[in-house]
């Protein structure tokens, strides 16, 4: 991996995870109580010995500069010339922010061919699964191939999900189908399945730069890759797949894309269980991240109907439960639950206080909320759409703009995103 340039794409508005992503950028999004989104493709890097990687990065990046500099920069070494270094949008080959994935990497060709790489490997910063990118590629150099993208196994129903890949039986790319909502390809794979792009796509440097630079001066182009510029290149230069080889060491294959609400909360559901589907605590395969400092999470009261208990779920550090009862909850560092409050298939950020009695059932709580006594949430949605965020599958969402108007001074306008 040496001579492969990493480019991960983290500058998306996030819409769809709307309201989560008002503030911040959606890679910076919370995920399993400690992490961010981004934590986990920047894992797969460190874990796939990728060591020089560039962070593209554009709406709201405050919060995700922070993180990086504070929980990356030291994790290479950079007296040897390996980093993980953040790109903001310059300017310099253009007057438009990014107009689509291929346009954010072409306003960085300085940068990428300042580097020198042989191959470079485009990610994206809002997936979550674990891959080696080494052995993508190892398959990339023994096919010959120019251009290699990963695919994963997915069920003919779900074609409307993925951009669908027409695969020939050596594994080399003929065509592409973009979300059909019915597809009769069959991958070479899995004779009952279907092939869906999974967004990650490692090109020899010397056929990336002429192909950037011709969509470039597309005006038709939306300069997206899956859109653009991978159909451009079937005809001129030899595109390969490779089938998705899941590190997450469990029966089914593990890849989510959590652009949206439901995604994001399904995914952090996956995490509770007895056997998590997504599992973070494989020694083999670390998933790291910055954590400040704070003591151990504590359960206390013991009394009848005032029992600190968090059950089926993930309780961070300096979280106190305290006479509440937790269950199916990612619960972050620095919460408290205070008595007689119960609270089932929730997340709830840092700095986060659910006043007594509360009850709240499939919610997502942003940081620095305050909830006050007594608040019912989650249960009747009509309800919760007069004062919250309400998604279409249900799910309520609870933001710091609420507690700003219930409790002004719960708000710490200075703690760090």
């Amino acid at each position: 991996m040496k001579d492969t340039l990493g480019v991960l794409l983290a500058g998306g508005a996030g819409e769809r995870l709307y309201p989560l992503t008002r503030d911040r950028a959606k890679p910076a999004v919370t995920f399993g109580a400690i992490y961010r989104i981004i934590d986990v493709t920047l894992s797969n890097c460190i874990n796939s010995d990728l060591r020089h990687v560039y962070i593209l990065t554009q709406y709201k990046a405050l919060s995700l500069n922070r993180h990086i500099r504070e929980g990356w920069g030291n994790v290479v070494a950079t007296e040897m010339g390996e980093f993980i270094e953040i790109l903001p949008p310059m300017k310099r080959v253009s007057d438009n922010w990014y107009m689509g994935t291929a346009d954010a990497v072409y306003q960085n060709i300085y940068s990428i061919g300042s580097e020198e790489p042989k191959h470079v490997l485009i990610l994206s910063g809002d997936h979550i699964y674990k891959m080696n990118y080494d052995l993508m590629l190892r398959h990339h150099n023994e096919s010959g191939a120019d251009v290699t993208l990963a695919t994963i196994l997915i069920d003919p129903s779900e074609s409307a999900r993925f951009g669908c890949v027409d695969i020939k039986q050596n594994g080399e790319v003929v065509g592409f189908e973009e979300k059909p909502k019915q597809t009769k390809l069959r991958s070479p794979y899995n004779p009952d399945m279907v092939s869906g792009s999974m967004g990650v796509y490692l090109f020899n440097t010397d056929v990336l730069l002429p192909a950037l630079l011709k969509d470039a001066e597309d005006p038709d182009s939306t300069h997206d890759f899956g859109h653009d510029i991978l159909p451009k290149l079937l005809n001129e230069y030899r595109v390969h797949s490779f089938n998705f080889i899941d590190e997450n060491k469990k029966e089914a294959l593990y890849w989510r894309d959590v652009g949206t609400l439901e995604a994001y909360y399904e995914a952090s559901m996956d995490l509770v269980s007895v056997s998590p589907v997504f599992n973070m605590y494989d020694k083999a395969w670390p998933i790291r991240t910055y954590q400040r400092q704070y003591p151990p999470a504590k359960f206390v009261f013991g009394e009848p109907g005032r029992t600190g208990t968090a059950i089926d779920s993930i309780v961070a550090s300096g979280s106190v439960i305290s006479g509440a009862a937790v269950k199916n909850c990612v619960i972050s560092p620095d919460v408290r639950v205070n008595s007689y409050a119960q609270v089932d298939s929730s997340i709830i950020f840092s700095h986060v206080n659910v006043g007594r009695h509360c009850r709240i059932r499939r919610a997502i709580i942003d940081r620095n909320v305050h909830i006050p006594e007594g608040s019912v949430i989650g249960y009747d949605p009509e309800e919760d759409k007069q004062k919250y965020f309400v998604s279409e599958g249900g799910i309520t969402v609870v933001t710091r703009d609420y507690s700003l108007f219930e409790n002004p001074v719960s708000v710490d306008y200075f703690t760090s995103e």
